[in-house]
């Protein structure tokens, strides 16, 4: 659990990550395009929030045409959610027991600061 995270939930401020990488995940509709942010931290306080966390890409992110080692920031409000195995299981298989977590949604205000070098 991010624990940074949990100390600030629903509230919004502004943060900032690095891009790593694009990703792809099924979705409703089909496969949607993910981002993968490494070392986002709250520029309010200049704590490192967690080491990483995953986006499905949206317009403000494309916008931005994202190059690995891009630093960006955000306005994002953090939202508690329940992740693990949520389907039926049989008594031989063994699954991820559920358990919360923390995450950054509704995320606005995109702004490409640098590139790290």
């Amino acid at each position: 659990m991010r624990e940074d995270l949990a100390k600030i939930c629903n509230v919004r401020r502004r943060f900032e990550g690095t891009f790593v990488r694009f990703g792809q995940r099924s979705g409703y509709k089909g496969v949607l395009t993910t981002i993968l942010l490494k070392n986002v931290r709250d520029i309010s306080s200049g704590k490192t929030v967690t080491d990483h966390l995953w986006f499905t890409m949206g317009k403000g992110f494309e916008k931005l045409a994202l190059k690995e080692d891009d630093v960006i920031r955000f306005d994002a409000r953090v939202t508690e959610y329940v992740k693990g195995y949520k389907g039926n299981c049989n008594d031989d298989e063994e699954h991820k027991p559920l358990e919360r977590d923390f995450r950054l949604s509704f995320p606005t205000k995109f702004v490409k600061v640098s590139k790290k070098i």
